[in-house]
């Protein structure tokens, strides 16, 4: 399977086009359908031509909800940017493409939605998403122009995710396990479940794993695994999971957390980090929120100079020299790109 996650302004179509690609609604609460607005994050997934499943993660477009994106987008290494044809370029795109190269995203797709309203701008919309999108790991992403009312262009979307998919590198199934939680809930007659992106490593029933969050360490054991609502005895990446455990309760869990192969990943609050974009950090505000994987942890910010700071987080995260990060000025939208 291959995870790709959606990123773009509020309303241009993000989650109709995931619908339409696989009939499946991926705004899962009452009061999302209602407002026809994605708060949380969505999920679906279908097959491809070529037979390569693909499951899709619809993040949320609205600024207030940032961090949700953040924690879709997170985890995944395909990203498709929408933008709507009538509409064009707007503040949440850019906040969000600031996103996807702070994380350093390569793979995607660039997709002009809603092209039976405005076909006379779609032209201008493709080089307008291209020259914003320039400096980015989506600079040469390939555009494709849809409308999911009428279904013009799903085919030749389809064809294009495929050829990005078929360049994507494989993760090794023989890494260490970490999988970050996005969502933690209760099954009658099964227990805690847990749900995320793994993106490297295999998990097994029966495994015993380590369960961690902002409260310390438990221990853990896989009581069984399903993707695509499919039970399965193992799973390799990139997919994405649902973890049945025994040992914990969805009390104790909490988007953020991480699921890890014992004994085999660090814990710190402290981080040394190098800026990638945005402003220097001699000019971003001492308080901020990291953003890692699908954790959200507030943080102290030390300056050392205009392209290293120290950080203090509020809680320890799993973190290992590499990672990616996005800080953001609490309650704003991204103040400061990747780290």
């Amino acid at each position: 399977m291959y995870v790709v996650a959606t990123a773009g302004h509020v309303d241009h179509g993000k989650s109709t086009l995931v619908r339409a690609l696989t009939g499946i609604e991926p705004d899962r609460w009452d009061e999302e359908k209602q407002r026809g607005l994605t708060i949380d994050l969505g999920f679906a997934w279908t097959e491809l031509p070529s037979g390569r499943h693909v499951a899709f993660v619809d993040v949320p477009g609205h600024e207030r909800f940032l961090g949700n994106m953040l924690a879709g987008v997170g985890p995944a290494p395909v990203v498709c940017f929408v933008v709507a044809a009538d509409e064009g370029w707007q503040a949440q795109s850019g906040d969000h493409r600031d996103a996807v190269a702070a994380l350093g995203i390569c793979d995607g797709l660039i997709v002009v939605t809603k092209a039976d309203r405005a076909p006379e701008r779609v032209a201008d919309v493709v080089a307008q998403a291209r020259a914003e999108l320039a400096g980015t790991g989506l600079a040469e992403a390939p555009a494709v122009v849809v409308s999911a009312q009428d279904g013009t262009g799903l085919d030749e979307f389809r064809a294009a995710l495929d050829a990005v998919l078929a360049r994507v590198p494989a993760p090794d199934p023989e890494a260490r396990v970490r999988l970050w939680i996005d969502r933690a809930f209760t099954i009658s007659g099964a227990g805690t479940v847990v749900t995320g992106t793994l993106t490297a490593g295999t998990l097994r029933v029966g495994d015993r794993m380590v369960l961690r969050g902002a409260a310390g360490e438990q221990e853990v054991t896989v009581r069984s695994l399903q993707s695509q609502n499919t039970s399965v005895q193992e799973i390799g990446p990139t997919n994405r999971v649902a973890v049945n455990l025994r040992g914990t309760s969805k009390e104790a869990i909490h988007r953020g957390d991480t699921l890890l192969t014992p004994r085999s990943w660090p814990v710190t609050d402290v981080l040394e980090v190098r800026r990638e974009r945005g402003a220097p950090f001699t000019e971003v505000p001492e308080q901020v929120v990291v953003h890692a994987g699908t954790a959200g942890v507030g943080a102290r910010l030390r300056p050392l100079d205009a392209e290293h700071a120290r950080l203090q987080l509020a809680h320890p995260l799993t973190l290992v020299p590499g990672d990616r990060l996005v800080l953001r000025s609490p309650g704003a939208r991204v103040a400061v790109g990747g780290a």
